[in-house]
């Protein structure tokens, strides 16, 4: 029988977000894109009429959480600009990306541009959600709670319809950068 070294106190530091973020870009996380759309809140005298409002955001932190029913769960930060669009979306569609499409992450995960505007490779789908090409697969999601957790919010959604895309490696995130299965991906 082996014996397994246990860390040494001292080994152990406190806990501080620079310290947790650094240990956290250890863990290989399969990239996705996350879309929604909600209607908008200004009053139609203000020009508004109820417009869309879209949003998309890379994330690394999609999981499956049930089977039966059939859930997934996605984080967000509530101080992102994705998130009065989440807070407030019915629906949403989580992508997850192939290993080509290192594109579309960086530009979901671009602060302060038009993400759909910098990547034309969407279609508008069932309830307006925006829908990304080339993917591996796609989740059409209802959103059925919204959890806060700290400076997060987890979203969990039933997939409503599953499409199947390109067939391929996945695109993976780790340490900091992008990578596939079969290796690095340069960008």
């Amino acid at each position: 029988m082996t014996t397994v070294a246990q860390p040494r106190a001292e080994e152990l530091r406190p806990v501080d977000p620079d310290l947790f973020r650094t240990l956290l870009r250890q863990q290989a996380s399969t990239v996705t894109v996350v879309t929604a759309v909600a209607r908008g809140t200004r009053p139609a005298c203000l020009g508004d009429l109820g417009k869309p409002l879209r949003a998309g955001f890379t994330a690394t932190s999609f999981t499956s959480v049930s089977l039966d029913p059939p859930l997934v769960s996605f984080c967000l930060d509530v101080s992102s600009s994705s998130w009065p669009v989440l807070a407030r979306a019915e629906h949403v569609a989580v992508h997850l990306l192939a290993a080509n499409q290192t594109e579309a992450a960086r530009v979901f995960a671009t602060s302060g541009i038009d993400r759909f505007a910098a990547y034309p490779g969407w279609t508008s789908g069932p309830f307006g959600v925006p829908l990304l090409n080339g993917v591996l697969a796609r989740l059409l999601c209802r959103v059925t709670h919204r959890v806060p957790a700290g400076d997060h919010s987890v979203v969990i959604a039933e997939p409503l319809a599953l499409g199947g895309g390109a067939d391929g490696a996945p695109l993976i995130h780790h340490r900091g950068g992008y990578t596939t299965t079969v290796g690095t991906v340069t960008a």
